[in-house]
This record gives C-alpha cells, sequence and structure tokens, in this order.
C-alpha cells in the first residue's frame, strides 16, 4: 500500500480511509504484476475468479449506480466498492455472498484488499440484488 516514498497513493488513502469510517479494517496489497483481469487477480491473490469482487459504475436517470458483481465476466481495473468522491446507490450482488472471502479493487489496477462480502455490503452501503444473469440461472 506504500510507494517507494513511503507514502500511500492517494487514492488507496482513500479507499482505507472509508473502510475505517465505515468500522471495516482492511489490509491493502499491491501486486507489480498487475490485477487488471479478474483471471489475473485471482492468480496474484490466489482465490476463485468467482471471488473478485466487480465494481462497475452505471447512469440511471443521470444517477451513478454502483454495481458489485462477481468476477466470473468483465475486466477489472482500479474502480473500488467503497471510497468513492460523492454518494452513490450501491447494490450487491446476491452470489457474492456465498464467499466467505471476496477480494476488491482499491483505487488502483495493482492494488486490492480481502474483505468478507456482508462486511463489504455494509461498509458500502449496498442493497442486495439479483444482477448477473448466468446460463445455469433458473
Amino acid at each position: 500500500m506504500v510507494d517507494d516514498a513511503g507514502q500511500a497513493h492517494p487514492n488507496v488513502a482513500r479507499v482505507v480511509a472509508a473502510a475505517a469510517k465505515a468500522g471495516l479494517t482492511i489490509q491493502v496489497e499491491r501486486f507489480p504484476e498487475g490485477t487488471r483481469t479478474a483471471a489475473d487477480a485471482a492468480r496474484a491473490v490466489g482465490c476463485d475468479v468467482a471471488q473478485i469482487v466487480k465494481s462497475l459504475v452505471f447512469m440511471a436517470d443521470g444517477n451513478p449506480v454502483l454495481a458489485l458483481l462477481s468476477g466470473a465476466g468483465f475486466a477489472i481495473g482500479g474502480v473500488p466498492p467503497i471510497g468513492h468522491a460523492g454518494s452513490l446507490t450501491v447494490l450487491i450482488d446476491q452470489r457474492l455472498l456465498s464467499h466467505d472471502v471476496v477480494w476488491a479493487a482499491a483505487g488502483l489496477p495493482d492494488a486490492v484488499f480481502r474483505v468478507s462480502p456482508i462486511a463489504l455490503q455494509a461498509a458500502s452501503g449496498a442493497r442486495l440484488a439479483a444482477l448477473a444473469v448466468t446460463e445455469d440461472a433458473p
């Protein structure tokens, strides 16, 4: 989480501060090889790709909505689930709650943090929703 000069990157610092404000202590890990795709992130942290949290932002009626989904799909970047400059409506896919631990972006393409999905839901103020449609869904 700390750069060569001993300082946390402002994006990472904002995510850590937002977590602390929500009562969540997180340990951000940096991976120089990058975690831009769900597969890269899963390899780096040693988990299943479904445990990687995707933070996708959509505009709905002129307002941003943040959707937290499983990594089994879209490419990841550095969009974190918490620490945004303004307030957002946040939705979390119910499938994420089937995991004990998930990994989410911490503001940079090579920074992630480990968190329980229940704690992530609470810290982000997310509403539970059925967001992901898969071939095996009824």
